[in-house]
């Protein structure tokens, strides 16, 4: 049974880039387009790992990160943020939120966000 991944992206193209690279590696993807989605849709699923972007709309990827954390039935879910917010400020914050990792949106994003989700050891389709 392959990993499934819970992306958290407002942009729908970057969702769809993200969520292909992702299955490209044998994850199984759904996408949540804002904060309020992406907590129902991590109490209904119980994805594997929350792959999670900061800037969203209705609750931010930090408050979306903490109320994750915070739940002892999805405590326990890696959260890896996913961001164009890249200060060290914006990662601080969110590894103070609860998130696993923290990987900022650039030429290497795609291969950091693998080589990352590989280190969790999660297992992936064929």
């Amino acid at each position: 049974m392959p990993a499934l991944v819970l992306l958290v992206e407002d942009s729908p193209t970057q969702a769809m880039e993200i969520a292909a690279n992702l299955q490209k590696y044998g994850f199984e993807v759904q996408i949540a387009q804002d904060g309020l989605t992406a907590l129902r849709m991590v109490d209904e699923l119980h994805p594997d790992l929350v792959v999670l972007d900061v800037n969203l709309p209705k609750m931010d990827g930090y408050q979306v990160c903490r109320r994750i954390k915070r739940d002892p039935n999805t405590a326990g879910i890696p959260v890896i943020m996913l961001t164009v917010a890249d200060s060290s400020e914006a990662t601080m914050t969110g590894l103070e939120a609860g998130a696993d990792d923290y990987i900022p949106k650039d030429i290497f994003a795609n291969e950091n966000l693998i080589s990352t989700l590989q280190a969790f050891d999660l297992d992936v389709g064929s």
